[in-house]
């Protein structure tokens, strides 16, 4: 299926987040038997499904005058990005800056290949690492993952 280049389809739904005051996180089209576009968004008060609801209803007319598909279908979906969600943008981690974050490596490094500590630092190539063993400090591409990390005991 010949599909529009996603630059094209995030610059239409930034825009209309924009106008809304919410955030658009990611933009994701899957290819295959049930062709799918999906919009991740995300508030400063979390996302519920009022929220997916009015963002859907507002990018679906302008989706279809964009018509990235050329006319075959595909199942527009918005969604929450989750709390396991990665980590991507400058603001996503300047917003975790203090928190517990769990890293996955492409490779191992000392041992390992997921790292769990405290986000200590981010300058755009780096983060910084506060294991409680010591402070690492990693390119980011040497990660293949880095999320929130979650914790059930509490």
């Amino acid at each position: 299926m010949k599909v529009k280049p996603i630059e094209e389809i995030r610059a239409l739904l930034q825009r209309i987040a924009d106008e809304m005051g919410i955030e658009l996180v990611d933009v994701e089209f899957r290819q295959g038997r049930s062709p799918s576009l999906t919009a991740f968004i995300d508030t400063e008060d979390g996302v519920d499904l009022d929220t997916c609801e009015k963002y859907h209803n507002a990018i679906d007319p302008a989706l279809d005058e964009l018509d990235p598909t050329y006319g075959a279908p595909y199942t527009l979906n918005v969604s929450s990005p989750g709390l396991d969600r990665p980590l991507k943008t400058a603001r996503d981690f300047e917003r975790c800056l203090g928190e517990k974050v769990e890293v996955r490596l492409f490779s191992p490094m000392k041992g390992k290949k997921t790292i769990e500590g405290i986000l200590a630092g981010y300058d755009g190539k780096n983060i910084r690492l506060d294991e409680g063993e010591g402070e690492y400090t990693l390119e980011l591409s040497r990660v293949a993952k880095i999320c929130r990390a979650i914790d059930f005991d509490d």
